[in-house]
């Protein structure tokens, strides 16, 4: 058999046979990869190439390998799931680089990590002032983790003492310009509906490429001619401006009548109002 056809023949068969081995190991980002994981990628490529190229003329002594360095890791992930002294022997501890503002300079060394490479990995996290972070921890796969001073997290709902409801998943109503149905009837809507929605944009379904329908009922396109600029929904504005229409309509009949029933009622009315919109408006402003 000719070297170019063998070399073939063997290089197909491990490429095989590889890939059927490290689906054994499972799957992992390779951003979360740690070490060990690096070794074992590497040996099992290296073998790999070397028993393809025929550098080792024992096939079956190289697949012996190839096999033991793809099983052993699957084995060692099992038992890392099942104790944490194998996982931390594997995958390594965190350690922890700055606590409450004070850089430890003795994990620091201990990482293997100068100054330089700790304030470069805040800046990938947006943070420039190390003063700025409460804890910032060096993960098993070499990223830092970072807490930032109650003074420096962003301002969230919760913090503003804010109640939000919950998001729904969207539906995807159209694909490629074929309109869905099952999706449609999960959120309560129809053909008609949407054809009127298409008019209101006036948009043909057949120029579609996607869209979808968020919890709110409102219908999000993307066009296959990308020039064309397709106006954002204005369900929820328009909700909120009718509701402060409303509002100040009665505050203006409670100001311009001069029955005192009238002007209570209006007067309550505007109260109501005014609750129902604080209470709807970080859902219909968001």
């Amino acid at each position: 058999m000719p070297e170019w056809l063998n070399m073939l023949l063997r290089s197909g068969g491990l490429f095989l046979l590889t890939l059927l081995l490290v689906r054994l190991i499972g799957k992992r980002q390779t951003s979360r990869l740690t070490y060990f994981d690096l070794v074992a990628a590497i040996a099992i490529g290296v073998v790999a190439a070397v028993v393809s190229l025929n550098i080792v003329r024992n096939l079956a002594g190289g697949i012996i390998v190839l096999a033991v360095w793809t099983v052993l890791p699957a084995l060692i992930y099992v038992l890392s799931i099942k104790y944490k002294s194998v996982r931390d022997i594997v995958q390594g501890k965190e350690t922890v680089l700055i606590n409450h503002g004070k850089v430890l300079e003795d994990n620091l060394l201990e990482a293997r990590l100068t100054p330089e490479d700790l304030l470069s990995q805040l800046r990938q996290k947006s943070v420039f002032n190390f003063a700025d972070v409460e804890f910032a921890v060096l993960e098993p796969t070499g990223e830092v983790s970072v807490l930032l001073n109650k003074n420096q997290q962003p301002v969230t709902a919760k913090s503003m003492g804010m109640k939000l409801g919950r998001e729904s998943e969207p539906q995807t109503v159209i694909m490629d310009s074929v309109i869905m149905d099952e999706p449609l009837t999960a959120m309560g809507l129809n053909r008609g509906w949407l054809h009127t929605e298409l008019e209101k944009a006036g948009v043909a379904p057949e120029n579609v490429f996607i869209a979808q329908v968020d919890s709110a009922g409102q219908l999000y396109m993307d066009l296959f001619d990308d020039a064309i600029q397709v106006p954002q929904p204005k369900t929820k504005d328009l909700v909120f401006a009718t509701l402060k229409k409303c509002q100040a309509d009665c505050e203006l009949y409670a100001l311009s009548t001069r029955q005192p029933r009238a002007k209570k009622v209006y007067g309550n009315s505007a109260a109501i109002l005014g609750d129902a919109i604080n209470e709807l408006e970080p859902w219909l402003k968001r």
